[in-house]
């Protein structure tokens, strides 16, 4: 496909008008209709509904419009890779990540990247379903969930945590022995939400489910487990291996019924494939596996 064909095209499409999509793209007008005219004809099919008000596009214009906007992305992104080969990385990279994550995890991580790339920018972006805005305005995203389903992606398992029922030592004290699981449930639960999943089911060890009434549902990791630690209920939320912003938590949360319910929880980063082998991907997403694959 002729990408210069392709973007009068979408010039086209986007300003309703050649003479608008002329005048945008500083080209004349009669070159923009040849150009146009070439991609219907490799089509086989009209893309444009022309009138005298201006141009419109077909069913099929409306296809060609959608993926090619997808298609100049990357073959954007395929040249700016080329050119970066051999560089140290730079530029700007966009990182989507789950709200919640301890600070102190977030913190060595960047330390790391910004002592090796200092050229590099990160621009982080927390948000509760940060893999579904790989569609959208990030680079990577890194989060406890699969791939969107529109697109080819690269995927990599970067962590693996348990999540467990958790309370504090006073919690425990203040409500009394909770000698059966049945008798925990019926605390209501504090739970970690994560998009597309049922938060009301308590996953047990031997398979199947328990269902809850959870007191208090979020998708913020670190607030869940503050409030465990402060008393307020008993959660049931991950446990990453660092300590928690602002209280030592790891000393605080007593595991309850361990041997009954829990899971593992896969923390993945994901790449949309065009991206996969850009060197300032590459280069970060090498460094944080490293990093990952030094915690206790």
């Amino acid at each position: 496909m002729d990408l210069e064909a392709l973007r009068a095209f979408l010039a086209v499409v986007e300003t309703g008008s050649f003479v608008s999509a002329a005048n945008a793209r500083r080209t004349a007008r009669a070159t923009l209709r040849r150009r146009v005219d070439e991609l219907e004809a490799a089509a086989g099919v009209p893309l444009l509904v022309r009138t005298g008000q201006g141009a419109t596009p077909t069913e099929a214009g409306r296809v060609l419009a959608e993926q090619g906007r997808r298609i100049l992305a990357d073959a954007s992104v395929l040249m700016t890779s080329v050119r970066e080969l051999g560089r140290e990385p730079a530029g700007t990279l966009r990182v989507g990540m789950p709200v919640g994550l301890p600070a102190a995890f977030i913190a060595r991580l960047l330390f790391i990247v910004r002592a090796r790339f200092p050229r590099l920018t990160v621009q982080l972006r927390f948000d509760e379903d940060p893999i579904a805005r790989l569609l959208h305005d990030v680079d990577v995203a890194v989060g406890f969930g699969a791939p969107p389903s529109e697109g080819a992606w690269t995927t990599y398992t970067v962590l693996s945590v348990e999540e467990r029922l958790v309370a504090s030592p006073s919690y425990l004290e203040r409500c009394g022995p909770l000698e059966t699981l049945d008798a925990v449930v019926a605390q209501g639960l504090l739970v970690w939400e994560q998009p597309g999943e049922d938060s009301s089911a308590l996953p047990l060890r031997a398979g199947g489910v328990v269902r809850i009434a959870p007191s208090l549902r979020t998708a913020d990791l670190h607030l869940l487990r503050r409030l465990a630690a402060d008393g307020v209920g008993i959660a049931f939320a991950p446990h990453v291996g660092l300590p928690d912003e602002g209280a030592d938590v790891t000393g605080k949360l007593v595991p309850l019924f361990g041997d009954q319910v829990g899971r593992r929880r896969t923390m993945v980063v994901v790449i949309p494939d065009v991206l996969a082998q850009n060197p300032r991907v590459r280069a970060v997403i090498d460094l944080a596996r490293a990093f990952l694959d030094s915690l206790p």
